[in-house]
């Protein structure tokens, strides 16, 4: 069997910030390694060696990964995939969408939609974010 986790290269030293924000939210273990703390810190630049090197946040059916190291695109955008949680009921989804948007940007507000009840936002991280749930809206108590 497969898995998939997201990978995300965060500019601005923000990774360690922006997996501890995700930690609250989400749960699970998180571990984080400096640059300069690993055993490849003579690979890298002094500008470099306070950054993290490589974070995973690991919980009950999702890994997060993270760099603040640039992953050497031309192009550099942070958040250029969506993520999605799915949660089981309109009011688990609220909560995680609203602590989410914390500092962030709201791009589709919670509402029902013929699959279910969803949302979407830009977190303070720019990273996106779909937050869903099978339940319908109208069944929130």
């Amino acid at each position: 069997m497969s898995t998939i986790s997201a990978y995300i290269n965060f500019q601005n030293g923000e990774c360690a910030e922006a997996m501890a924000f995700y930690k609250e939210i989400l749960g699970g273990e998180l571990y984080i390694q400096i640059v300069k703390d690993s055993p490849m810190k003579d690979m890298f630049p002094a500008e470099t060696q306070e950054g993290v090197l490589h974070a995973s946040l690991n919980g009950d059916g999702f890994s997060l990964l993270g760099s603040d190291m640039p992953d050497g695109n031309a192009e550099f955008t942070t958040g250029a995939v969506t993520l999605m949680i799915t949660k089981n009921t309109v009011a688990e989804m609220q909560v995680t969408f609203d602590k989410l948007a914390e500092g962030g940007s709201i791009t589709n507000p919670v509402m029902e939609f013929f699959a279910g009840t969803m949302g979407n936002l830009k977190d303070k991280f720019g990273v996106k974010w779909g937050v869903f749930t099978e339940e319908r809206l109208s069944v929130k108590a």
